[in-house]
C-alpha cells in the first residue's frame, strides 16, 4: 500500500510537470469564458443511438439548445434540427490536405444560414476554410491541450481555457466548451462508447475496430478508419479506451467544482462517470 502511494505521488508529480511543459508549447489564446449563466444544453454525439433519440424525442431536441459534432453537418438531420452549437475536434478536419468527407463538411458549414456558434481549436484560426465561413457563425476558440496532475493546477488550466482532460473523444471538448459558455446542465445523447462490442482480431493478428455512427459511413470513411488501425495492437486499443473513460471522471470532478450537472441520456452507454437520465425526463 505504501509503495502504491509513492508510485501514485510520483506519477501525479510527473503528469503535473508534463502539463506545465505542454501548455506553453501547445496552447494558444482561447475565447474568453461567457459571463452569462445558461440552463440546459444537449450534446449530440454521433453514436448509433442518436438515430433513435432523434426519432423518439424530436420535440425535446427542437426546444432545447443543442451541440452537434464532427461530420454530422453532412446529414439531412443537421439542417432540420439547426443546432445552436457545433464543435470540431478530429485532426483530419485541420490538415492542410483534406480528404474523404472533410471538404464536404466545410462546404456544409459554409452554407449554414442560421445563427450558430462553432467551437474550433485555437490553432485553426488562419485556415482558409475558417475565414470563409459566413458571418452568422460565431467562432469560439478552445485548446485541445491535455493536462493531468495535481488538481489545483489542472483545474486552474481548465478554467483558463488553456487545457482540458485528455480529449480522446469529441465529447470531452464539447462538455468543456459548453461549461465555459455558462451552461449549468449538460445532457449527453448519442454517446454510446460501446466500441469494444465491435472490436476483434483477425487470424492474421490484425486489429479491426468498427465504430458505427448514427449515419452510414461510406467506403472511403471505412477505409480511412482501417488505415488508422493498420499498425495498432490490441493493448494499444484498450489503453486508449481506458484513457477515454478515465477522462470523463476528470471532467466530472471539474464540473462538480463548477456546480455543473452532467447527465447521460444515452441508452446502453458505456460511460460510467455521469448519472443516467431518459431524454423525456430532461
Amino acid at each position: 500500500m505504501k509503495l502504491e502511494k509513492i508510485q501514485d505521488f510520483l506519477k501525479t508529480t510527473a503528469d503535473t510537470a508534463a502539463s506545465l511543459i505542454k501548455v506553453p508549447l501547445m496552447s494558444r489564446t482561447p475565447s474568453p469564458a461567457s459571463a452569462e449563466s445558461r440552463d440546459t444544453v444537449i450534446i449530440m454525439g454521433n453514436g448509433p443511438s442518436l438515430r433513435d433519440a432523434m426519432a423518439q424525442h424530436r420535440e425535446v431536441l427542437e426546444r432545447t439548445p443543442k451541440l452537434a459534432v464532427n461530420l454530422s453537418a453532412l446529414t439531412p438531420d443537421f439542417r432540420e434540427l439547426r443546432p445552436e452549437y457545433y464543435l470540431l475536434a478530429d485532426i483530419a478536419f485541420f490538415l492542410k490536405e483534406k480528404t474523404g468527407k472533410v471538404p464536404g463538411l466545410w462546404q456544409a458549414l459554409a452554407q449554414v444560414d442560421w445563427p450558430m456558434t462553432l467551437f474550433l481549436p485555437a490553432t485553426a484560426r488562419r485556415m482558409p476554410e475558417v475565414t470563409a465561413l459566413p458571418s452568422n457563425i460565431t467562432l469560439r476558440w478552445y485548446n485541445l491541450t491535455p493536462a493531468e496532475g495535481w488538481r489545483p493546477l489542472t483545474h486552474f488550466l481548465y478554467r483558463a481555457g488553456l487545457a482540458m482532460p485528455r480529449p480522446r473523444n469529441v465529447i470531452v471538448p464539447s462538455i468543456m466548451c459548453l461549461m465555459r459558455e455558462g451552461f449549468k446542465r449538460i445532457a449527453l445523447i448519442g454517446a454510446d462508447h460501446n466500441w469494444s462490442r465491435t472490436l476483434w482480431v483477425t487470424d492474421n493478428n490484425r486489429v479491426v475496430s468498427v465504430q458505427p455512427h448514427f449515419y452510414k459511413d461510406d467506403d472511403a470513411e471505412l477505409k480511412r478508419a482501417e488505415e488508422i488501425f493498420r499498425n495498432v495492437h490490441i493493448h494499444d486499443v484498450y489503453r486508449n479506451y481506458a484513457i477515454a473513460f478515465k477522462s470523463y471522471f476528470d471532467v466530472r470532478d471539474y464540473a462538480e467544482e463548477r456546480g455543473v450537472t452532467i447527465l447521460n441520456a444515452t441508452p446502453g452507454s458505456f460511460i460510467d462517470a455521469f448519472p443516467r437520465i431518459t431524454l423525456d425526463k430532461l
